[in-house]
């Protein structure tokens, strides 16, 4: 037993040497998890502002003028042209020219003047259809405001006080980057934990390693060890990203984010040897892990809500790692669970990290016999 330590520190030595050696590995660990959080994180935003309008005003009266004011007054919609009639505002929309159109009619003043009922025609443009559902869901209510700000009688039967829980702010950041974690952690463990153990094929040092005294698994855990502490650098250095630039509040306990965080460390390293037992080369490991990362990342709910996936594809999420992973990382990061309510996701993760670890050993330790 004593000799065991022995034989492996060398090959961990060695594996951690020839890592920093390679500048692309060190590349992988690095450039890419900053740059993607800081892309995702800044650029992914559901909100829409600053839509082209396009206004048709055959009332021409203060009432009409002051409905097109409270339309831009919040920069949702930004008014491109007037035009004189509805074809020509159809022909607008239909050039691509503008996105919605707003047809005020003749009698517009009138009808706000004797509290009547007062319609206007609106026009969206519907090829972006997720677009055109939050504009016309921006209409809506800014010109439901509008008329509720004409009535003479406020009061309402119940009135509604709306508190937003663990996000009063509704940054869009927050939604995103723990989920973006989730994915940086994904592709940098598959491909490196891949591209190193393919790159002894490359370069013959497999043969050279088993003729070695070390055993298999010796030489399998010598390979573990590094890319495991080098990924849970990355950890640390995405969050302290999250908390440094996005300001998430990290309102759970910061261990256990980590312990959490390196359960599914094991899981993409899973991932990467058993992609290096199916390819031949380097190049070959990066186009099967598409195959692997690109459906693991759709199916996440990383990126877009679950909820909002067909019913076969939400219950496909649940062989997911990744969707546990997230879940984990939303409820530490922003809502402050503890273990107790976590456990289920938990429990998931570490079956995935030993069914995916099981494997991938046990192919890596068949093409070394």
């Amino acid at each position: 037993m004593p000799l065991l330590p022995a034989r492996l520190w060398p090959l961990i030595l060695k594996e951690v040497r020839q890592i920093l050696k390679n500048r692309q590995i060190i590349f992988l660990l690095l450039f890419p998890p900053t740059v993607q959080l800081l892309v995702f994180g800044l650029a992914l935003n559901p909100a829409v502002s600053h839509l082209s309008l396009g206004v048709v005003d055959y009332s021409n009266s203060a009432p009409s003028r002051e409905l097109v004011a409270t339309l831009t007054a919040n920069d949702v919609f930004e008014v491109q042209s007037f035009s004189p009639s509805t074809a020509a505002l159809g022909q607008q929309v239909r050039t691509g020219q503008i996105s919605t159109g707003l047809v005020i009619p003749p009698d517009f003043a009138q009808q706000v003047a004797a509290d009547q009922s007062a319609d206007v025609q609106v026009l969206i443009d519907g090829v972006d259809a997720n677009t055109a559902g939050i504009a016309s869901g921006y209409m809506r209510q800014i010109l439901n405001q509008y008329g509720q700000g004409l009535r003479q009688v406020q009061t309402l039967p119940v009135e509604v006080a709306v508190r937003f829980l663990y996000n009063p702010g509704l940054s869009s950041s927050w939604f995103f980057v723990p989920g973006v974690i989730g994915v940086v952690l994904t592709l940098t463990g598959s491909l490196v934990s891949s591209t190193t153990v393919v790159r002894e094929k490359d370069v013959g040092t497999l043969e050279q390693l088993l003729m070695t005294p070390a055993a298999g698994w010796e030489i399998l855990m010598a390979k573990i060890v590094p890319l495991f502490v080098l990924l849970m650098g990355d950890v640390l250095l995405a969050s302290a990203i999250a908390r440094l630039i996005f300001h998430l509040p990290f309102r759970g306990n910061y261990f256990l984010f980590l312990g959490v965080s390196a359960i599914y460390v094991f899981v993409c390293i899973g991932i990467g040897i058993l992609l290096a037992t199916l390819a031949r080369n380097q190049q070959q490991v990066v186009l099967t892990s598409f195959f692997f990362n690109v459906p693991l990342i759709q199916l996440s709910g990383a990126i877009a809500p679950i909820e909002s996936m067909p019913a076969f594809f939400r219950a496909l999420s649940f062989f997911d790692p990744l969707r546990h992973y997230v879940t984990l990382a939303r409820s530490l990061i922003l809502k402050g669970v503890g273990l107790g309510v976590l456990l289920p996701e938990v429990a998931a993760l570490i079956v995935f990290a030993v069914l995916l670890l099981g494997v991938s050993i046990s192919r890596f330790r068949a093409q070394l016999n």
